[in-house]
């Protein structure tokens, strides 16, 4: 199952990367940047089920990462797959942390992402 330390964990491992903490008011979005340009390519967000257009109360964890353009439509016919939250919704999608999505399948995104932002 993957879930918010898992990605962390990931991220820390594949890349050497260890995410950044830049808003106290929302203190556990964790944005991944590349070293030395400091790029974004991919941000962990705690967010209101009802901000992400799902029934219930709330909130999930969710990865946001840049994907090809080509590939958001069919990656958004996949449950656990929503538009980019607060980002550019042509280039970027939102991922629920919640064991929905494989893991290998979100470390196959988070790659892709890392590839795109370079």
């Amino acid at each position: 199952m993957s879930s918010r330390k898992a990605v962390l964990s990931y991220v820390a491992k594949e890349f050497d990367i260890q995410p950044d903490y830049p808003w106290a008011k929302f203190p556990k979005y964790a944005v991944l940047r590349h070293a030395g340009s400091e790029k974004w390519f991919g941000i962990v967000m705690n967010v209101p089920k009802e901000k992400l257009g799902l029934a219930g109360e709330g909130e999930l964890d969710i990865l946001d990462v840049k994907c090809h353009p080509g590939k958001v439509g069919s990656l958004r016919q996949m449950e656990g797959v929503l538009p980019g939250y607060h980002m550019n919704k042509e280039h970027w999608i939102s991922v629920v942390l919640d064991g929905t999505v494989a893991t290998e399948h979100i470390h196959e995104l988070i790659q892709d992402s890392y590839e795109l932002t370079k």
